[in-house]
């Protein structure tokens, strides 16, 4: 059962009243000097500490002792602000991020890396084009980094959001690390009863020898997920008599938007295998001068499995109505379509390379070149086109096929130091993505090869970049930097098909040239006390899959907006920090207005397609806190707490929405880390999670948030406790959602989950 209203605003309160930050960062600097120092372990981040503005971070080291992390975006579940959108372990197509000002429902406002490599999908935006997180292994991370708002000219309009930056283990000496993991999550609800399991393995090593050094990381993930969707009726559309086939099972509930409606059935239960491989090469050229390479692979084979909750008169489970595909429930007739019952196979191979050449001398001049490519190998879905029980029922189906899609990125990057006070940064990038998608008709969903085409996608997009950014301190107490970001972004192969056209009909070029400022000042008031400022213009220009969209009618493209504009942001933040030995408290107002954002909404009565929002505005306040040794030896504590009011004030195609929340930014978040480390050995941590009331629609229409399609508020307790037998060998067991809460984002969130481990680390 849900905690109640009254418990769930008590628990929250007290997370706030702890005023509380992050997961892992103090500016340790001396009185004297305002570089943000991160805390050691391992490789440094390679965002632009030298910025006066808002990071946070955590070591590998702390994520192994004190968070249940079966995926690379678990790093992210107590950072200040930050939600994963992750339905179940191995979610690989809906973990979204979120930041202050960024639902889940905008993937394209975050830029996630893993050791320089785009990882951020940008070839959509939405659910469906998650960074590629699977690309990375827990056990790999060095550290993860998040930079806050696009205060960086060494980055894109992305950013707008977050900067997310992953360091991978790169070894000094021999090493190498073996885990095995197992989970359990019993899942209710609804109809569905049923107790799901999953196994992950993981084995890594690594040497230098002279002037190379290699690391080599395999993982497998075999994971049964819950079901995360459900097939439904309104009551309302149910014609009055005894025409269908009479079934029982059917749940009565009420939608999102408060209407009755019938749960006929589940679906999407993922049984999901995951194989990742990376491979990574250093060769010191010069002791100042360093090459590498990673090679990336990354594969899933998934099965999406159906249930019917429907029962005909002999008890048997329904899958198909009568001759028409009629059913009858309670007197009145309902149709059943392929989408109520469809499961899904999945065959998913990607490839990830990065090189790169890199200056680190900290002399006066340092320079990278580096080039990488995400390449969709294999990228194939199977669906019937017929309600069916599982995926051994044959029918005929579609195919829907991605290879071929990806990006590429290069950079060019130099730092000028002229003396120790002053660092000037420039760079030139390219980033271009490539969107390829063929739907095709198969006579056999299941096995069979494509026959007839039944449309084709696709589209490009480039963006070219060139930027700099100058921080001096100006005074003993005072650092400021300046810098800007000039963009050009062009679209172009936009094309479109459908069963009858006889080629593809294309969409018109677009070249469009931008420019983006970046400033923040800080001051060092007192020996503890720490003033920053921070503004920036993001300019985050649409994906592929948001400019070339719509449909065929007699030969022309309708539905769709070929003008769609960049969504234009201005960011900024004011914020007091403080550095003492009671740790690094951090007070952060924030700010950011954007135009013309982009989101999907209705264009006629029956199609939505993505379209410019006049105006968003959003105000909100963050509070940090962390400390170690807190009380007694030992204990340490990391946590916030973060109000954001963020309303459409602006919104010509739909009024309604005007003066309304932004969707899936709610009003309050709160997150709690507390680890507590006894002696050499154990180590045990609580973490808590809380989200206030969202909505998913833009008029917030959806004011039920507890059902499917909704989205709630939550709390969430997280434990874990870890023994080491000796330096080589450790074991942890874990809860995830202790309290077994039941709630939403769209699809339901699991339920309560064991996780136990062991490792070997020498």
């Amino acid at each position: 059962m849900r905690p109640s209203t009254t418990r769930r605003l008590g628990a929250a309160g007290l997370l706030l009243a702890g005023a509380l930050p992050a997961c892992a960062l103090a500016d340790a600097a001396p009185p004297v000097l305002l570089d943000k120092v991160i805390i050691s372990g391992g490789r440094p981040t390679s965002l632009p500490t030298q910025i006066p503005t808002t990071i946070e971070g955590i070591t590998g080291a702390q994520i192994d002792a004190r968070i249940n992390a079966t995926d690379s975006e678990d790093a992210l579940k107590y950072f200040p602000s930050l939600n994963v959108r992750k339905r179940y372990i191995g979610d690989y197509d809906h973990a979204v991020l979120a930041s202050r000002a960024s639902g889940t429902g905008n993937s394209a406002r975050s830029l996630v890396y893993a050791d320089g490599i785009l990882l951020s999908n940008l070839l959509g935006n939405g659910a469906s084009f998650t960074p590629r997180w699977g690309m990375v292994s827990p056990e790999e991370i060095e550290r993860v980094d998040v930079l806050y708002g696009p205060f960086s000219a060494a980055y894109p309009g992305g950013s707008v959001g977050a900067v997310v930056d992953f360091q991978t283990r790169m070894p000094d000496q021999f090493e190498a690390h073996l885990k095995l993991a197992a989970f359990s999550q019993r899942f209710q609800l609804y109809a569905t009863d049923a107790r799901l399991a999953g196994r992950q393995g993981s084995a890594s090593v690594g040497d230098r020898q002279g002037a190379w050094s290699w690391w080599i990381d395999v993982s497998r993930l075999d994971n049964a997920g819950q079901p995360i969707t459900f097939a439904n009726k309104l009551v309302s559309s149910g014609v009055a008599g005894s025409a269908g086939k009479p079934v029982t099972g059917a749940i009565a509930d009420r939608n999102p938007a408060n209407k009755d409606w019938l749960i006929i059935g589940a679906g999407g239960q993922s049984n999901t295998v995951q194989d990742h491989a990376k491979v990574k090469l250093a060769y010191d050229v010069a002791p100042t001068l360093r090459a590498s390479y990673t090679l990336g692979w990354w594969g899933n084979e998934s099965v999406r499995e159906v249930e019917s909750y429907l029962r005909d008169a002999a008890g048997a489970p329904v899958y198909r109505g009568d001759a028409n595909n009629f059913i009858n429930i309670d007197a009145r007739r309902y149709d059943l379509r392929a989408s109520d019952f469809a499961p899904t196979i999945g065959k998913l191979a990607h490839l990830m390379q990065g090189v790169s050449l890199k200056r680190h001398a900290r002399g006066e001049w340092d320079w990278e070149i580096a080039a990488s490519q995400y390449d969709y190998r294999t990228d194939l879905v199977r669906t019937p086109t017929l309600p069916v029980a599982d995926s051994r029922s044959a029918a005929p189906g579609t195919l829907t096929d991605l290879a071929g899609s990806g990006w590429n990125t290069l950079a060019l990057k130099g730092i000028w130091r002229p003396n120790p006070a002053h660092v000037v940064e420039l760079g030139l990038q390219s980033d271009s993505a490539q969107l390829r998608t063929r739907v095709s008709g198969s006579a056999d969903w299941i096995g069979g090869a494509p026959a007839a085409a039944l449309s084709t996608f696709n589209g490009d997009t480039r963006l070219q970049s060139l930027y700099v950014q100058d921080t001096w301190r100006i005074a003993p107490a005072w650092k400021a930097t300046l810098g800007a970001r000039r963009e050009r972004w062009q679209a172009f192969g936009g094309e479109l098909s459908n069963a009858v056209s006889s080629a593809p009909v294309r969409f018109g070029e677009r070249d469009e040239t931008s420019i983006s400022p970046k400033a923040a000042l800080a001051w060092r008031a007192t020996h503890d006390w720490t003033l920053k400022a921070s503004l920036g213009r993001a300019v985050r220009d649409p994906t592929a899959a948001e400019l070339f969209q719509g449909s065929l009618v007699d030969g022309a493209i309708v539905n769709s907006d070929p003008l769609l504009r960049a969504e234009k942001s201005w960011t900024g933040e004011w914020s007091a920090e403080r550095v003492g030995e009671a740790g690094v408290l951090r007070a952060t107002v924030f700010a950011e207005r954007t135009r013309d954002a982009l989101y999907s909404q209705a264009l006629t009565a029956t199609v939505n397609t993505v379209q410019n929002i006049g105006r968003i505005r959003t105000n909100g306040l963050e509070l940090a806190y962390q400390a170690d040794d807190v009380m007694v030896r030992g204990l340490s504590l990391s946590a916030s707490a973060t109000y954001a009011d963020s309303i459409i004030t602006e919104n010509r195609a739909l009024p309604a929405s005007v003066g309304k929340r932004q969707p899936r930014v709610p009003a309050w978040r709160a997150n709690l880390l507390a680890s507590w480390r006894v002696g050499e050995r154990w180590t045990s941590s609580v973490g808590v999670r809380y989200s206030g009331r969202q909505y998913s629609a833009l008029d917030n229409s959806d004011t039920h948030g507890d059902a499917y399609m909704g989205v709630s508020d939550y709390l969430v307790t997280d434990v874990r406790v870890r023994y080491k037998f000796d330096r080589h060998v450790s074991a942890s067991v874990g809860i995830d959602n202790v309290g077994d809460a039941k709630y939403w984002a769209f699809h339901p969130y699991p339920q309560r989950t064991m996780l136990a481990e062991v490792r070997w680390d020498y």
